[in-house]
């Protein structure tokens, strides 16, 4: 009667330790989505600063002639149309350098972008070096 009543106090002793097991997996698969969570927040920030910074540097560029307060107040409208805003400003001649931050939660990021008209490429001599001789030298 004693090895059953023995036997019996061990297997009580293992009650509930699934359910411990079970609290803990799910606490640690909650810290998991949190963390995946907030990664998702920064890259949805980024995304929005990005687009926004690119907008306003080229809403800049286009209105470069306008002067750098109107263009740059230009800018500034673009971003916040974005959801973002324009923290920096600038012109050099044609060429704008934006930056914008966005904030998504508690996270905040901010993107650079630049824009203007394309540099012309400089004229390349004309090449004077002899024809290639052998077979591959004859073109179909």
């Amino acid at each position: 009667m004693e090895a059953l009543d023995a036997r019996a106090a061990a297997a009580r002793s293992d009650r509930g330790t699934a359910t411990v097991w079970v609290v803990c997996l799910l606490g640690a698969m909650c810290a998991v989505f949190g963390v995946l969570l907030a990664q998702g927040e920064v890259v949805l920030a980024r995304h929005r600063a990005a687009g926004a910074a690119d907008l306003a540097a080229l809403a800049a560029a286009d209105h470069w002639m306008d002067g750098g307060g109107k263009a740059c107040a230009t800018a500034a409208r673009v971003a916040r149309a974005q959801g973002s805003r324009l923290v920096r400003c600038a012109l050099a001649g044609a060429v704008s350098d934006v930056t914008a931050a966005s904030a998504a939660g508690p996270f905040t990021t901010e993107v650079r972008a630049r824009a203007g008209p394309a540099e012309p490429r400089a004229p390349q001599p004309p090449d004077r070096s002899p024809p290639p001789r052998g077979p591959r030298a004859a073109a179909p």
